[in-house]
């Protein structure tokens, strides 16, 4: 009973999305108004909290069907767009790259992390703080 308590005690998987990233992966006009597109994406992730991933592309098996918490990192122009139940909006002060690993490196010892990313430098440093990681395709059409 006591390790059940235990387990239940811990928090979710923490999944980190590169908006500025996860957004440009699509050529739908994003560049012409930044932050509705953030916003868009932001409103996709947001049933990911309850249902977890779906089981697609590169997405790790821990991820797939299992509660998680949901940060969407935002930078430049989309800076203001706010959060939503579910989804945490976390603006970045200066380049969202080094927020994000910012975001890896503050979490809880030992919980697990995903990063969607399709970013190679940002994958390598994030891999480096024993997050996981996967492309766009993982979280777009989601909603």
């Amino acid at each position: 009973m006591e390790n059940a308590a235990a387990q239940s005690a811990c928090p979710p998987p923490l999944v980190v999305v590169d908006g500025a990233n996860v957004v440009g992966s699509v050529p739908d006009g994003w560049w012409r108004d930044r932050a509705a597109a953030n916003a868009r994406l932001r409103d996709e992730l947001a049933g990911l909290p309850a249902r977890g991933l779906p089981d697609r592309g590169d997405v790790p098996g821990w991820a797939v069907g299992t509660p998680v918490e949901v940060v969407l990192v935002v930078e430049g122009a989309a800076r203001g767009v706010p959060g939503v139940p579910g989804v945490r909006v976390s603006a970045a002060p200066g380049e969202g790259d080094d927020h994000i690993v910012e975001v890896v490196a503050g979490r809880e010892p030992g919980r697990r992390c995903l990063v969607v990313t399709a970013d190679r430098l940002l994958r390598t440093r994030v891999r480096a703080l024993g997050a996981e990681t996967c492309g766009p395709r993982a979280v777009r059409g989601v909603g």
